[in-house]
């Protein structure tokens, strides 16, 4: 019998996925679906994030957004995704990646348009000065820098 692997090690499916999204109704059922496993909180990691990310098909990754100062890194393993930003759509396949720099204002996301389920891992850094702006509907989030983040209005109202 094999032993489950030790930290630093560790067998992704053992992390519990968090399903869906913490955005406000009515943004968040459009994630209702999808599946996080956070392998960086799993392993201590503090500088960045891992999600082992599966999509179902036809769900949104989540709403087209950027951010203020937040790299994040995308690469597909299972499954064909639709990169949707401001430039338009393309495809992208296993063994590709996409990239978007913090701060270039380039909302965007990733569509399952397949048929069966995606998988893709999703690397982000974590500052705290970091601000998420959507550009298609009416939702901001804060920065963590002085509180809590939460997700207002653009107009700065709470949800």
């Amino acid at each position: 019998m094999t032993k489950p692997p030790k930290i630093p090690a560790l067998d992704p499916m053992s992390i519990e996925p968090r399903k869906g999204s913490s955005y406000p109704e009515p943004w968040g059922s459009a994630c209702g679906e999808r599946e996080k496993r956070a392998l960086g909180d799993a392993l201590g990691l503090d500088d960045f994030g891992v999600n082992l990310v599966r999509l179902p098909p036809g769900a949104p990754s989540s709403q087209r957004h950027w951010h203020s100062h937040e790299d994040e890194f995308v690469y597909v393993l299972e499954g064909t995704l639709t990169l949707i930003t401001d430039e338009g759509r393309q495809t992208l396949k296993p063994g590709m990646a996409a990239g978007f720099p913090s701060g270039k204002g380039d909302g965007h996301h990733v569509v399952n348009e397949g048929e069966g389920w995606a998988v893709y891992l999703e690397v982000g850094s974590r500052s705290l000065d970091d601000e998420v702006t959507y550009p298609d509907i009416d939702l901001f989030l804060t920065s963590a820098h002085h509180g809590k983040r939460r997700f207002t209005k653009k107009s700065g109202e709470p949800y």
